[in-house]
């Protein structure tokens, strides 16, 4: 049976697919996704601005079928770490995903469910990036524009944002320097702790 919703039109400037409903996820929806609690209460008690979006088409579910969506990234930062989504795992760990570049630059984070080993992938105009099976992902805006893409998953994939939530990723991409890093979450939180210490110190 052929199903009627076969073709969308949708603005990668604007992240709207026509007819289709958009999903916005604000700074407050991103709690303990960033590694600077400090620098993210800072950031939310100066607002609470859109940090991505997400639309969605979902033609038919069952075995075979596909759904997309087409997410926007804004530009900005939190502390050091650049805007990026809240990521997640497939509920059908089997599931793979493919993510086209649309506009803007940045990464995409993934991270192995067992083994916890990450990688940063770029994720720009012309790029398609493949999602392992049992890979959490994250989508993160490393440049000074919108940054958009599309993703085509299983209709039966699903979303786990629970797992994440519960550990997030082991590694970050902060800038330094002027330019993108991956670097490690703990590391990280070590060296910002020594480093508060040592400023605490010294005006003592």
């Amino acid at each position: 049976m052929i199903h009627t919703e076969l073709l969308s039109f949708f603005d990668q400037n604007t992240g709207v697919i026509k007819g289709r409903p958009t999903v916005e996820r604000r700074l407050s929806d991103l709690r303990s996704s960033f590694v600077d609690e400090n620098a993210y209460e800072t950031a939310l008690n100066a607002g609470d601005p859109i940090i991505y979006t997400v639309a969605s088409v979902e033609p038919a579910t069952g075995p075979g079928q596909l759904h997309y969506g087409l997410g926007i990234i804004m530009p900005g930062k939190v502390g050091d770490e650049y805007y990026l989504t809240k990521g997640h795992l497939h509920a059908w760990r089997e599931a793979a995903e493919l993510y086209f570049g649309l506009s803007g630059q940045g990464f995409m984070l993934l991270e192995d469910e067992h083994s916890g080993q990450s990688i940063a992938i770029p994720l720009a105009p012309g790029s398609a990036v493949y999602v392992p099976a049992h890979a959490a992902h994250r989508t993160i805006n490393t440049g000074t524009v919108p940054l958009s893409y599309l993703g085509v998953y299983p209709s039966e994939a699903g979303h786990d944002y629970g797992a994440i939530a519960n550990r997030n990723f082991g590694s970050v991409v902060i800038e330094h320097e002027g330019k993108p890093v991956v670097v490690d979450r703990r590391q990280y939180l070590n060296d910002r702790t020594a480093a508060s210490n040592t400023e605490t110190a010294e005006k003592n």
